[in-house]
């Protein structure tokens, strides 16, 4: 069954194409990566399908509904989370405030609960408390939860970024390079992430360079090259590409 759709798009900056003509499916519970050279629009992709560009021309469907012009927060709400290529955390607040920011409050978003402080919202607040530190210990960092976000290793920050898109319970992750940057240890982690999550449903898109990690992580490739799709397949297919071997990796048969 498909989760995503992505209908020949279109999205143009300064007379640049950046994403030209581009179609793609997505089936849930799989894991998918988006490869190719600087500037191919793989981050471009991303922002169009969470709303933080505008489409010029074509279509977004989630789960058969049309998210082309909804905002960011709309699409979130709908069961979409992403990281991003630059960490964005709270950085002067510990790794449990993280979580906590990132998880829904029923009860305290309604003024008079919050006024008054009432049970059914002091019972939320423990209930949430609960799962920001099984999250936290779900991606290693449990140990780490009062802890100022300023004080981890690159590597936990991106433990911690992926942990705040799970509060959210997205059912489709968009990781844009969740593996640059991290340590070997710190990478496998993540690799054993990404199976468990696929284990329990989630459906996993993620933008990597490292095209050793991708064969292993990736059970489907698209790769991008000018905007455009130029390949797309298992790794086994993708390998023996002969114009994925000439335009990204930079070799010919």
């Amino acid at each position: 069954m498909k989760i995503l759709e992505v209908q020949n798009l279109f999205k143009e900056f300064d007379g640049i194409k950046a994403v030209e003509g581009l179609s793609l499916e997505v089936k849930e519970n799989s894991i998918l990566s988006i490869v190719g050279p600087n500037g191919s629009g793989k981050t471009t992709l991303f922002n169009l399908i969470t709303g933080f560009s505008r489409v010029d021309k074509g279509k977004i469907i989630f789960e058969g509904k049309n998210l082309t012009f909804l905002s960011p927060d709309k699409i979130a709400r709908l069961g979409i989370g992403r990281t991003f290529q630059n960490i964005r955390l709270f950085p002067q607040i510990s790794v449990l405030d993280n979580i906590m920011l990132a998880l829904k409050y029923e009860k305290g978003e309604n003024f008079f609960h919050s006024l008054f402080q009432t049970k059914r919202m002091k019972r939320e607040e423990m209930g949430n408390l609960k799962k920001a530190e099984e999250i936290l210990k779900f991606v290693g960092l449990l140990e780490k939860k009062e802890e100022l976000a300023e004080n981890l290793s690159h590597g936990q920050r991106k433990l911690l970024e992926l942990a705040r898109v799970l509060a959210s319970n997205p059912k489709l992750l968009l990781l844009d390079e969740p593996f640059a940057g991290v340590f070997p240890e710190t990478r496998k982690r993540i690799v054993d992430l990404f199976r468990t999550l696929k284990d329990q449903g989630k459906t996993i898109i993620f933008i990597e360079h490292n095209i050793n990690l991708v064969w292993d992580v990736a059970e489907r490739i698209v790769v991008l090259n000018y905007g455009k799709k130029i390949a797309e397949g298992t790794p086994e297919e993708i390998k023996e590409n002969e114009e994925v071997q000439k335009i990204y990796l930079g070799k010919k048969k």
